[in-house]
């Protein structure tokens, strides 16, 4: 499919192409383990074993690449999957990469506790600022990595000014996009050399499936991440993958809605008396305001809010929540409420990287917005 169509038509369309046999619109699920070869070696559509290949993943895998402009996709069993296999792909022992001092739990938790065990070094700076992500360089800087928005303080990092830094040092920029979709936001096209995804988030849009993705712009680079993505195994089984690839096709819409919900929800929130301050990149007086809609499409659905009160108060408010589900994870159709330092960035407790024990994160979900305002103020009390 050319890239020429627009994104809603990439996303319906791309890596979907009707099954030969049957000419179902939909890509089957091909739950198999092995394929029969016609004769040593004579492989029908090169597929010989679905850690290597499946046609379901394949179309996922498409895609994705479609989806972040990208020259190749790969889909695994979940977000920190890619990024391990990523890791494993552009380090070595000895090497130094820049991490956000805003960045998700688990990401956090992969760099201090395996990678660094493997004698892969880090720094933590803050990349909404140029500078401070140019001092944290080191001679041994091999990649530099971002989220943007940022998990959970919804962070903005300018993609384009970071990229010019990483060139300049011959590193490689990564950018987690899970939190804007490729829908709001195409970090390849501003310089990012990698795009990561937890496919679990928006992409798959319904809490029904957890996995990953990485998209790579440079052919080379690609090649080497699809050869340590079959070598280390981690791969999207093909029922998972036919759910992302489902999801992906309203990806669109849902953004539409969950960022205009969440406009509505970080209005209510700043004229609340006890919400102290609101994190949201929508907010003309968020620090990344500017930069988020110079490389944004818009907002994204995601707003986190700190409770006048403290932290007993702030996990209050996520008890007292019940169209708000309490609950891990993001990005699906219904709202989610949840407390960071104590569920998903329980990991960087102590750290740099710890989060406010006042802070209160919502995904916004795709219902009716006065139904989700009224749920939030009975909560806040």
């Amino acid at each position: 499919m050319s890239d020429h169509h627009s994104f809603e038509t990439l996303a319906i369309h791309a890596g979907n192409t009707a099954d030969p046999l049957t000419g179902a619109v939909v890509p089957p699920i091909y739950q198999v383990s092995t394929y029969k070869q016609d004769g040593v070696g004579g492989l029908r559509g090169g597929y010989e074993y679905s850690r290597s290949g499946n046609p379901t993943r394949t179309a996922l895998e498409e895609n994705l690449a479609a989806l972040e402009g990208g020259r190749r996709g790969l889909a695994f069993a979940s977000g920190l999957a890619a990024e391990d296999c990523l890791l494993r792909t552009l380090l070595t022992p000895g090497d130094h990469v820049v991490i956000p001092n805003d960045a998700y739990g688990g990401t956090f938790r992969l760099f201090a506790k395996v990678a660094s065990r493997w004698g892969v070094e880090f720094s933590v700076a803050d990349t909404s600022d140029v500078s401070a992500v140019r001092a944290a360089l080191t001679p041994r800087t091999k990649a530099i990595w971002v989220e943007t928005p940022s998990n959970p303080l919804l962070g903005i990092t300018d993609i384009a000014a970071v990229a010019g830094v990483a060139r300049q040092a011959g590193a490689r920029l990564v950018v987690d996009n899970t939190f804007a979709s490729p829908y709001l936001q195409q970090p390849l096209s501003l310089g990012a050399d990698v795009v990561v995804h937890s496919t679990t988030k928006y992409m798959g849009g319904h809490s029904d499936v957890v996995g990953g993705a990485l998209v790579a712009s440079d052919p080379e680079l690609a090649e080497e991440l699809a050869y340590h993505q079959n070598a280390m195994g981690a791969v999207a089984g093909p029922f998972d993958a036919w759910l992302v690839l489902r999801g992906i096709k309203t990806l669109a819409v849902r953004m539409d809605r969950h960022d205009e919900n969440a406009t509505k929800v970080a209005d209510l929130l700043t004229r609340h008396p006890k919400v102290t301050q609101v994190l949201y990149p929508g907010l003309p007086e968020h620090p990344g305001h500017e930069v988020a809609a110079k490389q944004m499409k818009a907002f994204g659905g995601m707003v986190s809010f700190r409770v006048a009160g403290g932290e007993e108060a702030a996990v209050e408010v996520c008890n007292r929540a019940e169209l708000f589900t309490l609950g891990e994870s993001l990005g699906g159709v219904e709202s989610l409420i949840e407390h960071p330092g104590r569920m998903t960035h329980a990991s960087t407790a102590g750290s740099l990287l710890e989060v406010p024990s006042d802070l209160v994160r919502l995904s916004v979900g795709i219902e009716n917005a006065d139904d989700l305002l009224a749920d939030l103020t009975q909560a806040l009390g």
